[in-house]
């Protein structure tokens, strides 16, 4: 049985030019395999911490030399010599090397960076496609994309208060045609842009990013976008949003500065339910801030048979906050990222414990991303139905689109695009 003989660490940079961590494990037999983490900008305050060294002379203190360190001289000595398909070993191994809740100690960038490597080496020793290994014999689904097409908040410099306008093509046949009608609505909303002298930027996430003169305006434009683009809003592509509402949450209440309103929850679910009514709606992240949590109660209350309602900053891909979560009932949806909690064993573990309660779980990117496929054949091999990873353009982006369309093609009609029936949770 092949052991890990060695591991590689190197300082890369990801799309926004900040540096992230690359590793690579080596295997006795001479396998070996790469794994690069993200960043993200919008974060909750309960995520594993993202180590940074805080020398304002490299990388104006963003610099991860520290986490190199960590991998090469503290990780390797405690793991090598480990069989790497014990994954669930090795992560365990790690989390107790590391000591803390929020892996503080050696940082949440170095044990992803790890734990991601050695799935990568043991998928490729016993020559498994990575979403096959992880997911064993089950008929694996391809995930249903939301692409984040429209940007605000803190993914774009403009006025707009909401993080994310997303379309959804939920009544398309395959995953193959679900995005070649996504990258039309996109270049479509880019025409229309154009045509109204807004600006066609992009900000983190490859979506668009205009000023506009309030926050339903980009929902909008998406509907005429996708109605120009010869489909149907609500039948073949439906909206989604993402307004990371923490940012704007103070004092109890939820400041539109784009508007010049100050609102209480009861006041934001109004709010979206109103324009629940209007487009077609079907999918709300973060639509209340990390810390209301009788807020959440009241919106699943209101909207949870209608929408999918996603917890991010809330549940922090955390079994402890998610099972909370849970006994209230205040969501339906779970997002699920890999470097908010550190390890594909924990992270498998909030899967299986949102899907086992019947709601959804959504596999998502980060705003500072790499090339790195990962959460493509994780989508498929946890049989998650959704899958999160910006707008149909930077080469981070449409990389993970791109490994979906291989896997489509590999699996050769034996998997299952589940289209509207991925939204479980809503009655």
């Amino acid at each position: 049985m092949a052991k890990i003989e060695d591991l590689l660490a190197l300082e890369i940079l990801d799309s926004r030019g900040n540096p992230t961590a690359e590793v690579t494990v080596k295997l006795d037999n001479g396998v070996f395999a790469t794994a690069k983490v993200p960043s993200g900008a919008s974060t909750g305050e309960r995520e594993a911490l993202e180590l940074r060294d805080g020398d304002k002379k490299r990388y104006q203190g963003k610099g991860i030399l520290k986490v190199v360190d960590n991998v090469l001289n503290t990780i390797k000595p405690a793991i090598k010599g480990m069989e790497p398909f014990d994954q669930r070993a090795i992560d365990k191994r790690l989390i107790e090397l590391d000591g803390t809740e929020t892996k503080s100690g050696l940082g949440a960038n170095a044990i992803l960076a790890v734990s991601l490597a050695v799935v990568h080496v043991a998928a490729r020793a016993l020559n498994m496609p990575l979403y096959k290994y992880i997911g064993g014999v089950d008929t694996p689904t391809i995930p249903v994309p939301m692409l984040n097409v429209l940007n605000g908040g803190k993914h774009a410099d403009t006025n707009v208060d909401f993080q994310e306008y997303m379309i959804v093509p939920a009544g398309l046949p395959s995953f193959k045609e679900a995005l070649r009608a996504s990258t039309e609505v996109y270049h479509t909303l880019k025409s229309i842009l154009k045509e109204r002298s807004l600006t066609t930027s992009v900000g983190d996430e490859g979506g668009f990013a205009p000023s506009l003169k309030n926050n339903e305006e980009p929902l909008q434009l998406l509907f005429k976008a996708i109605e120009k683009a010869g489909y149907k809003p609500g039948k073949d592509i439906y909206l989604a949003l993402d307004p990371a509402s923490s940012e704007f949450y103070s004092d109890g209440k939820y400041h539109l500065k784009d508007e010049g309103r100050t609102l209480t929850s009861e006041q934001m679910i109004d709010l979206y339910e109103g324009l629940a009514r209007v487009y077609p709606l079907i999918s709300i992240e973060d639509g209340l801030a990390e810390n209301d949590w009788d807020g959440w109660v009241k919106l699943t209350k209101r909207l949870g048979s209608k929408v999918q309602l996603v917890a991010d900053d809330l549940t922090v891909t955390n079994t402890k906050y998610i099972k909370k979560l849970i006994e209230l009932d205040g969501a339906n949806s779970v997002l699920i990222k890999l470097n908010q909690i550190g390890t594909l064993t924990e992270t498998m573990e909030a899967i299986r414990m949102v899907k086992s309660n019947g709601w959804t779980a959504v596999v998502s990117h980060r705003s500072g991303e790499t090339d790195d496929t990962t959460i493509s054949d994780l989508a498929v091999a946890a049989n998650t139905g959704f899958i999160k990873t910006g707008a149909p353009a930077r080469g981070e982006r449409v990389s993970k689109y791109n490994r979906l369309l291989e896997i489509e093609y590999e699996l050769a009609g034996r998997a299952v695009y589940p289209g509207m029936q991925a939204f479980v949770s809503i009655k």
